[in-house]
This record gives structure tokens, sequence and C-alpha cells, in this order.
């Protein structure tokens, strides 16, 4: 069975689709933009940027009864390479903050993304039962 997942703790979609999926062992988060969901603003600073990306996944997670150690594989993309280490260090606080194994990841270059943000995150989740 598919249920959508919703939340105010995570900004809502700006297109035809969901902040995220849970099929009940699975759970698939739609990539995540750094825009704060109380006010809209994005932080300049791409450390910043990465930090509010990766609450706003962890947001969705939540949603869904999970925990940030559920995370099994994010996909991270970014507008220049050249920021690589600095969202590594912010990466690896926020996992290492919550005790968690850090998940698989694909981190890729892409030419642009949406409100001109530095980077996007998305990620999957399972539940304990299933790892």
């Amino acid at each position: 069975m598919k249920k959508l997942i919703e939340t105010t703790r995570a900004p809502g979609a700006i297109g035809p689709y969901v902040q995220g999926i849970d099929l009940g062992k699975m759970i698939f988060t739609s990539g995540q933009i750094p825009v704060n969901p109380q006010n809209g603003e994005i932080p300049a600073d791409v450390a910043d940027q990465a930090r509010m990306s990766l609450e706003n996944v962890k947001a969705i997670i939540t949603a869904a009864g999970l925990e940030v150690g559920s995370i099994v594989k994010t996909t991270v993309f970014i507008t220049d390479l050249n920021d690589f280490a600095t969202i590594n260090q912010v990466y690896q606080q926020f996992f290492d903050d919550h005790h968690a194994t850090y998940p698989t990841r694909s981190c890729v270059q892409v030419a642009r993304l949406p409100k001109d943000v530095k980077l996007e995150i998305e990620a999957i989740a399972v539940r304990g039962d299933s790892l």
C-alpha cells in the first residue's frame, strides 16, 4: 500500500510531486532544496544550505515515523563540485549528531537547481524490520 507523506516541517512541493512516499518497508523522499519551511528563506552559504536540506529530509523521514538512522541511501545534487568538501563536512556532522550509520550516497554536479540553490538532497529509508 502506498501512503503519501506530508509535513509542514519541510517545504511543500513546488510542482506536481509529493514530499515523500511510504511503501510500508521503504520510504522515498523527493529532493529537498534548502528552503526554510517556516519562512521560505534560502540560506546564502553552502554549508547552511546543506544543513537545511538535510533537516528537510529528516522532517519527511520523521513524519513517516522513522529516524535519521533509517536512511540507507541519499543522492546529493550540487551545482559546484568545488563545494564538495564543505558539503561533506556538514553531511558527516549531521549523521554523527544523530548517531546514525552513514548511508550509501551518490553525489553529482548538475547545471542548475530550482530556485538557483546550490544543492538538493533526496533519500531512501527503510523500516527497522527491513534492515
